[in-house]
């Protein structure tokens, strides 16, 4: 069981802002399908204007997320932001001097709290890299326990920077992530590949991103089309038999040449599909072409070895 609380306010007073909303909803459209269609998070969305997310409201809201044992818990947040002597805090619409909305520090005890394998926790909002920097209460506790990951817009002592009514800069770069740009060869976006995604495009002078994680595991938070079929994939360790062999290839590889053989053309076109994925490279060519027509040979990358010892493993 996944799910995921997806939350999106522009409508504050004297403060509004004119993106969370359609961030919010961009989060929704890309996480609650994988790109085949098939279902990923049952998704719960608090929006303003359309409804009032006061503190009350968006409390509660987290504590029902966290609250039940699941697989995956995702919180997102876009809204304002903001630090104070006390720590952060996400801003609700009822905000007053003191008392600005849900303190970041609740949201991390209750997240630490949850009977839930994997907490997943997205802020697009200024001065969200405060979220787990809370005051240690033992030297036996922890910050974050295992199984919680954060991702945030900025340090704690930055803004997020919205582009008007559009969205959040952040936000649009975590949904390219999502739909393919953090894929990995199977297919799977990570919590930490996303990060990685984004902090890579943004520069030296932009907003900073921050990544905060204890885990053990990397639950994939959507699936995308593979690179590769996993068919294919696991194909690897048939085609070398160790993962440092080179393959050897002769003309008759090479769909071209004559006479045809079905089998190697077979073999050959998993050959370039892999080369496209950059899993392995010719032997002294620079195209898998005129290896095959110069009976020269292919070798696995690291990356391709990385694979092929998951094939040769059973893990794929």
């Amino acid at each position: 069981m996944r799910r995921a609380l997806i939350v999106g306010i522009d409508d504050y007073p004297e403060v509004p802002l004119s993106g969370c909303v359609n961030d919010a909803r961009k989060i929704l459209n890309v996480l609650s399908r994988n790109e085949d269609g098939t279902p990923n998070f049952d998704c719960r969305m608090l929006l303003a204007p359309t409804g009032d997310v006061t503190r009350y409201v968006l409390r509660e809201n987290i504590k029902e997320l966290l609250g039940h044992e699941a697989e995956l818990a995702l919180f997102y947040f876009s809204g304002h932001g903001i630090v104070n002597n006390l720590g952060g805090y996400l801003v609700t619409q009822d905000y007053e001097a003191h008392d600005e909305g849900v303190a970041m520090s609740e949201i991390i005890t209750l997240a630490n709290k949850a009977r839930i394998r994997e907490v997943v926790i997205i802020l697009d909002c200024c001065h969200s890299g405060a979220l787990g920097e809370i005051p240690i209460i033992s030297e036996d506790h922890v910050i974050l326990r295992q199984g919680i990951s954060v991702l945030t817009a900025s340090g704690a002592m930055q803004a997020a920077i919205e582009v008007g009514g559009i969205g959040g800069i952040f936000t649009s770069l975590i949904c390219d992530a999502l739909k393919g740009g953090a894929a990995d060869v199977c297919g799977c976006v990570t919590v930490a590949a996303v990060y990685a995604y984004v902090e890579q495009m943004l520069g030296a002078w932009d907003q900073r991103p921050l990544f905060k994680s204890n885990i053990s595991k990397l639950v994939p938070l959507r699936m995308c089309k593979p690179v590769i079929d996993i068919g294919v994939l696991r194909l690897l360790s048939k085609y070398f038999p160790n993962a440092d062999s080179e393959f050897c290839l002769d003309p008759s590889f090479e769909p071209e040449a004559e006479p045809r053989n079905e089998e190697n053309e077979r073999i050959f076109s998993h050959l370039q599909k892999y080369r496209a994925a950059r899993l392995l490279v010719p032997v002294g060519e620079e195209h898998m072409y005129f290896a095959a027509m110069k009976s020269k040979s292919c070798k696995l990358t690291p990356l391709g070895q990385f694979y092929w010892n998951l094939a040769k493993g059973g893990k794929l």
